[in-house]
């Protein structure tokens, strides 16, 4: 695909729709510096089109020593806390929907006309999602077929935004 056409593309997500403003909430420990390298690039990209945010919660792995429930049960607070009654949550989980790019595509141009005032992405932590998150999203999808860390997992996911 050229780069005219990924442009395009986009673009085309907005053509007679709002473009809402996207936060992807993920959690994990702190990224490598390659991966972070990435993140970056991908999101300077990705802000000519829309506003895009990239929101950190950090695991808390002495919580997995004593209790992996009460880790996801702290994650699960967290990212609820940094979502809105209005967003429209897309949790991404190893089994969710598969879609393809053509499908992320209308996804996000759907979600602008939900109402939404913002699209927010969920990436989970080692053990996964916690209740409130899946209770809360609005569509569950899978990047792969494959279980993804949340750093290459975030990786997909802008890459597919920008796409």
């Amino acid at each position: 695909m050229l780069v005219t056409d990924v442009l395009n593309a986009v673009s085309s997500w907005f053509v007679g729709q709002r473009a809402l403003p996207i936060r992807i909430i993920t959690v994990g420990k702190k990224r490598s510096p390659g991966v972070q390298l990435l993140v970056d690039e991908y999101m300077t990209k990705l802000k000519h089109y829309c506003s895009v945010e990239d929101v950190q919660v950090r695991s808390n792995p002495k919580n997995a020593r004593r209790d992996v429930r009460a880790q996801v049960d702290d994650e699960d607070m967290a990212a609820m806390n940094l979502i809105r009654s209005d967003d429209w949550v897309v949790m991404l989980d190893e089994h969710g929907l598969t879609i393809g790019s053509e499908e992320m595509a209308e996804l996000i141009g759907d979600a602008g006309d939900t109402g939404a005032s913002r699209l927010s992405f969920c990436i989970g932590g080692p053990y996964g999602h916690g209740r409130q998150i899946r209770k809360r999203a609005n569509i569950s999808i899978r990047l792969s077929s494959l279980v993804l860390n949340h750093q290459i997992a975030l990786l997909v996911l802008i890459e597919q935004l920008y796409r």
